[in-house]
C-alpha cells in the first residue's frame, strides 16, 4: 500500500483545492436539496437512501480512487443485521453508503446534527443521533436503535466513537455489541483500509489511494444475554483488526513482487 507522503505533493494539493474540495461541496449541497425535498414527500426513506449512494459514487470518483470490496456475500445471509466498522475518515461514510446494497440506518455523533445539510440530511432520514455525554443520552439512544432493528431495519455503527488520528484501531465502545444481542441479530464486522491516507483527520487535500471495503463473517447472537457484551466487543474489535491485517498484508505482498 503507498501512504500518503508528507508533505503532500503540490499537483495533489492544486487539485483537491481546485477540482475537488468545490466538487464534493457541490455535490454535496445539490444531492442534499433534492433528498431534503424528497423527504418531504417520501417517508419510508428509500429515494433519499438511494440519493445517498448516487452521491457516495459521485465523492468516489471525485476522490481519484479506487474502491474494492471483499466479502459482500456476507452481508445476505440474515435479513437484518447490526454492522460495525472501524472508522478512519470522513470518506468512509460515502464508500459505506456506496458498497452496503440495502437500506440501513447509521448511529452517529449527536454533533453532527447541527452541521448544514448533513444535518439535516441525518435528520430527514431518520437516522440515530448517539448522546454520549450522558449515561441517560447513551441509553435513549440505544433504545431508539434497538426500535429501528425490531422494526427490520439495519443498523451501522462506528464503534470507535471517531475518527482514528493515526489510522491505528482505537478502543471500541460497546454500543453496536449491545444492539445486535439485545435485538438477537448478527453482528457483521467490517473493514476499512486505503481511506485514512486518502483524506485523514484534520485534512483537507486528497490522495488517492487504493481503497478496500471487507465484510466479514456475521458473529451470531442468539441465546447471548447483555452480560456477554463485553465478550461479543472483543470478538468484533479482533475480527476487524485481522481483517486490517490481511488487507496489509495483501497489498505488501503486490508491493515487493
Amino acid at each position: 500500500m503507498i501512504r500518503r507522503p508528507d508533505p503532500l505533493p503540490l499537483s495533489c494539493r492544486l487539485r483537491s483545492y481546485l477540482f475537488q474540495l468545490p466538487a464534493l461541496a457541490i455535490s454535496t449541497i445539490l444531492c442534499g436539496t433534492v433528498s431534503l425535498t424528497i423527504s418531504l414527500f417520501e417517508k419510508s426513506g428509500r429515494v433519499q437512501h438511494r440519493i445517498a449512494q448516487f452521491w457516495a459514487g459521485i465523492l468516489i470518483w471525485i476522490s481519484g480512487s479506487k474502491l474494492t470490496v471483499h466479502g459482500a456475500e456476507n452481508l445476505s445471509k440474515f435479513p437484518v443485521v447490526v454492522i460495525a466498522s472501524n472508522h478512519t475518515s470522513y470518506m468512509d461514510t460515502p464508500v459505506v453508503f456506496s458498497s452496503l446494497p440495502f437500506q440501513f440506518r447509521i448511529l452517529a455523533k449527536k454533533e453532527l446534527w447541527p452541521i448544514p445539510f448533513i444535518g439535516w440530511y441525518l435528520n430527514r432520514s431518520g437516522q440515530i443521533p448517539i448522546d454520549t455525554r450522558t449515561a441517560r443520552g447513551t441509553i435513549a439512544s440505544l433504545a431508539e436503535g434497538a426500535r429501528a432493528l425490531g422494526r427490520g431495519m439495519n443498523l451501522f455503527v462506528f464503534p470507535e466513537g471517531g475518527r482514528t488520528r493515526d489510522s491505528v484501531l482505537q478502543p471500541f465502545m460497546s454500543g453496536a455489541a449491545y444492539l445486535a444481542i439485545r435485538a438477537q441479530v448478527p453482528l457483521v464486522p467490517m473493514a476499512l483500509t486505503g481511506i485514512y491516507d486518502l483524506l485523514p483527520i484534520h485534512t483537507h487535500t486528497f490522495f488517492p489511494s487504493n481503497m478496500t471495503l471487507t465484510v466479514g463473517e456475521p458473529i451470531e447472537t442468539t441465546g447471548m444475554t447483555t452480560k456477554q457484551v463485553d465478550e461479543l466487543n472483543t470478538r468484533l474489535r479482533e475480527a476487524i483488526s485481522r481483517m486490517i491485517e490481511e488487507r496489509a498484508g495483501e497489498q505488501q505482498s503486490l508491493l515487493t513482487k
